[in-house]
């Protein structure tokens, strides 16, 4: 006798609001690896403009759904709610969303390096890094509505809009007419670390990754120097200092 599959529209309440939040990971996972294919096939340079187009298109429709299941109105691309709230609760959703970001950085490597340890870990961080530069680079660069060359004036706006910016504190220095110099005064990962004893973590072959593609996907005549970067000693006011001319 042939014993038919079940279905999700047969699952009770609680294992459909689990199944519900694994379509979201599923989603995103989705959109990601569209993403990854594309660039594959065509380069980073012109999947970008790409993954504008489509992630645009895709929220738009997505949030016009779920406004309609859940009764709320979209304005200017926002859902009302958002605009609702009382500032700070907003400010802490943005905050919680960044903290969460890196809570999500920090296990995939923890994952890594328990599997095949911290060198697999390290390798796969830093070219992890060489893709999501570029691509929150691009995602800035639309939100502010940069030039394709701003100069370091479009890049000083841009490093304010990262989502480090929301749990880490930063400074720019030293600025000339070519040139300027930004600080990571305080690293949410590093505070961490030092609070507990650790020596600091030897992030300077991600970062060297993560800012020189970050500084030239938002003008390619940006060039990024390293001043110092764990495993580097570093003065106590800051953990890494990088140098972005303009040539």
């Amino acid at each position: 006798m042939t014993q038919q599959a079940g279905k999700a529209s047969e699952l009770n309440h609680q294992d459909t609001a689990r199944f519900i939040v694994d379509m979201f990971q599923r989603t995103i996972l989705h959109h990601g690896l569209w993403f990854a294919e594309v660039k594959h096939q065509v380069g980073m340079e012109q999947a970008l403009p790409l993954l504008t187009a489509a992630a645009s298109k895709s929220m738009a429709i997505q949030l016009r759904h779920l406004a309609d299941l859940f009764g709320f109105t979209m304005v200017d691309g926002v859902p009302s709610f958002l605009l609702e709230m009382e500032p700070e609760k907003l400010l802490s959703l943005k905050d919680r969303m960044a903290k969460n970001w890196l809570a999500n950085d920090g296990i995939w490597f923890q994952t890594i390096e328990k599997a095949g340890g911290m060198n697999e870990a390290k390798r796969c961080n830093d070219s992890c890094w060489a893709q999501f530069s570029p691509v929150e680079a691009n995602c800035i660069r639309q939100f502010l509505g940069l030039s394709e060359s701003p100069g370091l004036e479009g890049l000083k706006k841009a490093l304010g809009y990262r989502i480090y910016e929301s749990i880490n504190v930063q400074s720019i220095v030293e600025e000339t007419a070519t040139s300027f110099v930004f600080q990571m005064n305080h690293c949410r990962v590093q505070d961490a670390r030092k609070r507990k004893g650790l020596e600091d973590y030897p992030c300077k072959s991600a970062g060297l990754v993560e800012y020189s593609y970050f500084a030239r996907a938002i003008d390619a005549r940006i060039r990024t120097e390293c001043l110092g970067c764990p495993p580097d000693s570093h003065p106590e006011e800051w953990y890494c200092a990088w140098k972005f001319i303009l040539d």
